[in-house]
């Protein structure tokens, strides 16, 4: 058995929503006035496994925008002009724009939103699960779902988003697909994007039936960003739990 492309968090799909508001109205609707702080490095380490220990490292440059992200063996380059994002580049990748707005969840290759909550954060995701059948030799796809829940807190992604020219390209982004065609990828950053900061998640298979849960604890400043986090992932189906901790700085 195997998930389609998971790291951690969720997501993905064409969305038909219409949507008045845009990211930066809706984040500021559910979190007030928030204090700008900006992602200067995240240390992850696993209880379980050393070599799966990552730091991430954000650089911006003399005008406050994102240049580069880096964790040590690959670098992500942050091309602007004229003020806004037009690419970005790899050591390894030239990657698009849109490959790069698949939200701060990174998840799902292909999926839906069913369901938000008050604030507007997706709250039920539709995710499409693969498992091979040896009878017939090829994969039979499932729809599985994934329920998230949140921290009241604002999601401390966002200006760090906003630093990178996300937010401004996100805010562009109009969800009738009828009249205005756009990346599917965009489309799908838009309607992923959390306003508040995701302390669990629940995957359920297409009978209902937990499979995993992820659990995340954080630990937060005074102007509550989280500065470090705990975060807890546990398979029903064989008992195994993988444990990982992270450490979150700011530039200010």
């Amino acid at each position: 058995m195997r998930f389609l492309n998971i790291t951690f968090f969720i997501i993905c799909a064409f969305s038909v929503l219409s949507c008045d508001k845009s990211a930066s109205d809706e984040f500021e609707e559910a979190n007030g006035d928030i204090t700008p702080r900006y992602l200067s490095s995240i240390s992850i380490v696993s209880a379980q496994n050393s070599n799966e220990n990552k730091n991430v490292n954000f650089s911006y440059d003399a005008n406050g925008k994102l240049s580069s992200v880096s964790d040590g063996t690959d670098n992500s380059l942050f091309v602007y002009e004229n003020g806004s994002l037009t690419n970005i580049t790899g050591q390894n990748d030239n990657l698009t724009i849109a490959e790069l707005y698949e939200s701060p969840y990174d998840s799902y290759d292909i999926g839906a939103v069913e369901s938000y909550d008050s604030n507007g954060n997706p709250t039920r995701i539709i995710y499409l699960y693969e498992e091979y059948n040896y009878t017939t030799s090829s994969y039979e796809i499932f729809e599985h779902t994934a329920d998230i829940s949140y921290e009241t807190t604002h999601n401390p992604f966002f200006f760090t988003m906003q630093a990178a020219g996300i937010i401004e390209v996100l805010d562009g982004v109009d969800f009738n697909l009828g009249l205005n065609p756009q990346s599917a990828q965009l489309v799908q950053a838009r309607a992923l994007l959390p306003v508040n900061n995701p302390s669990e998640v629940v995957y359920r298979d297409e009978n209902g039936t937990v499979l995993q849960t992820v659990v995340t604890d954080y630990v937060y400043n005074s102007d509550n960003y989280p500065t470090s986090a705990s975060v807890t992932a546990t398979v029903l189906e064989t008992n195994e739990v993988k444990i990982y901790t992270a450490n979150i700085q700011y530039t200010n």
